[in-house]
């Protein structure tokens, strides 16, 4: 079984800055893929940025430029570093990987829990 849990969510100001963390845990044999998703209430859920296992890594036009998607020296975390925040990034962020557990056959996707992220003065 795989988790992957987000931290780093919380309240700031238009123009602020926030981090976000993602660790995946459990019997990991390889992870290909890690992003970050969000979701706003009644909306649903959007790509956000993606970081491939060598590092190549893909951006929403909304967070482009703002957003830097990055992965631990593991590789086994990611993080999503949030600059000139804007209301309009309130969302829960989602952390997914694209991961194969060991005696897998397969690749599947996990989801964490979310992690929420409110910008407002």
């Amino acid at each position: 079984q795989v988790h992957l849990v987000e931290s780093g969510g919380g309240l700031v100001q238009p123009g602020g800055s926030l981090r976000l963390s993602c660790a995946a845990s459990g019997t990991i044999f390889s992870i290909n893929v890690m992003g970050w998703y969000r979701q706003a209430p009644g909306k649903q859920r959007e790509w956000v940025a993606t970081i491939t296992s060598y590092e190549y890594t893909n951006y929403a036009d909304s967070v482009r430029g703002r957003f830097t998607i990055s992965r631990g020296n593991t590789k086994n975390t990611v993080f999503l570093q949030m600059n000139s925040l804007k209301p309009e990034d309130t969302a829960v962020y989602y952390c997914k990987g694209t991961i194969k557990t060991v005696g897998a056959g397969r690749w599947n996707d996990y989801w964490g829990q979310g992690t929420q992220v409110t910008v407002s003065s």
